[in-house]
């Protein structure tokens, strides 16, 4: 039979949060984790969209173009 048990994943360690199963120290055993709460990293994700825009308005001012390349680079 399946049991649930609470735990709180953090820094890819689980901490039990109230019954802590009764496993063997030296021993592996398989599990199923269901994320409960969607992660920051996939709420603000946005494939680059939004830097390639920036960039495309950074570009379209023509900020640069009173820069010499060679003297910049030396």
């Amino acid at each position: 039979m399946l049991k649930t048990f609470n735990a709180i994943l953090k820094n890819n360690s689980i901490q039990w949060v109230d019954e802590t199963p009764e496993i063997e120290l030296d021993s592996s055993i398989k599990v199923h984790i269901t994320l409960l709460e969607e992660t920051a990293t996939a709420k603000t994700k946005s494939n680059g969209q939004k830097m390639a825009e920036a960039l495309r308005k950074i570009s379209k001012k023509n900020i640069f173009a009173e820069i010499d390349p060679q003297k910049w680079q030396q």
